[in-house]
């Protein structure tokens, strides 16, 4: 069962290698600090190791996330990969303000009820009843899926 692709966010291709590089390049930095140049300390050392590995992996899981596409149908907004991330009657609002705690470049959906966790960096998150959606991705493309998606839950409100 196919549905009718209503709008897609995709991280940008510069911003997408812009992250990634220098989440890259912090680890790279501090693996080279840590090797090259060690501290007297080697609680230290292990600390600088340890962060600079973690950098790298997360630079590793944002290329790997950046590479989906969040679409948005008349059911639900899922990744094209056919995940699901929330079906539209499970909506409450929409929140995109500044004042917002959003995604860069993004906007919020506020659910009625609670989903797991989880997180793709630069791309979606998912926490408690809020699903973001955004940071790698250019911002109009997000405005336009949020503006269709207020569109849908005012239809369905009234």
């Amino acid at each position: 069962m196919t549905q009718e692709v209503l709008a897609t966010v995709s991280a940008s291709v510069p911003r997408r290698w812009l992250g990634v590089g220098m989440m890259g390049l912090l680890g790279a930095l501090l693996l080279y600090i840590a090797l090259s140049i060690p501290p007297d300390n080697l609680a230290w050392q292990a600390f600088l190791i340890i962060i600079g590995l973690a950098a790298l992996y997360m630079a590793e899981k944002t290329r790997r996330a950046t590479e989906r596409v969040v679409e948005l149908t008349s059911e639900c907004v899922r990744l094209d990969d056919g995940q699901v991330l929330t079906t539209i009657d499970k909506i409450d609002h929409i929140s995109r303000g500044m004042f917002a705690m959003k995604p860069s470049n993004g906007f919020v959906m506020v659910l009625n009820e609670n989903r797991s966790r989880a997180w793709q960096p630069g791309l979606w998150w998912a926490f408690g009843k809020r699903v973001g959606i955004g940071g790698v991705t250019p911002g109009s493309q997000t405005k336009f899926m949020a503006q269709i998606l207020e569109a849908m839950i005012a239809e369905r409100n009234f």
